[in-house]
């Protein structure tokens, strides 16, 4: 690739009829196969793979070993820790593939994060500023700043728009924003 507004490592491969954004860098052994939308600012560490027909928006992080599949959308500002986990057939069987027409979808809203050996299960959305704790196995939709944990992930409370778990005052320690629960979500 001659563009210089972003940076591919010599080892990784980007597949005919990709879209990447200024300032991007996809660093060793990744591929990104045709169809992808990458924006601009994107960091994706070592071994990423980035499938067909995905969309990533501007300032996306993804850590080292994810793979985002044929359904996945991360919208701007995801974080994706290393090696979490995202399916995208609730029934896989290798006799029997499904296709792209098969694929369930799973949208992950702006500024959410998943962290370490997290995984989520296709067919649900992550909410906006929401934080998945590593290793956690996500298995139904989870909430805009909710916090949610274990196998299956519960909400165990909520995080700040800058990524601070709240106190029962629902009042940021760092930032000092400031909170309040309105039929089950937070303001």
């Amino acid at each position: 690739m001659e563009n210089k507004d972003y940076f591919v490592h010599e080892s990784s491969y980007v597949d005919d009829g990709v879209t990447i954004g200024k300032g991007t860098k996809i660093w060793h052994f990744c591929h990104i196969q045709s169809g992808a939308v990458i924006g601009e600012k994107c960091s994706l560490g070592q071994n990423v793979n980035i499938s067909k027909d995905v969309t990533i928006g501007n300032g996306v992080k993804i850590q080292n070993n994810v793979s985002v599949y044929e359904g996945v959308t991360l919208e701007d500002c995801v974080f994706c820790g290393p090696s979490c986990v995202f399916t995208n057939d609730l029934t896989p069987r290798a006799r029997y593939p499904k296709g792209s027409a098969g694929y369930k979808k799973t949208v992950v809203h702006h500024d959410a994060t998943i962290g370490a050996n997290a995984t989520i299960v296709c067919n649900h959305d992550i909410g906006e500023y929401a934080t998945i704790a590593a290793g956690a196995v996500v298995t139904k939709n989870v909430l805009p700043h909710a916090l949610m944990a274990g196998v299956p992930a519960k909400q165990i409370g909520w995080v700040c728009e800058c990524g601070q778990v709240l106190g029962e005052d629902l009042k940021c320690p760092d930032c000092g924003r400031e909170f309040k629960l309105e039929n089950g979500r937070l303001i």
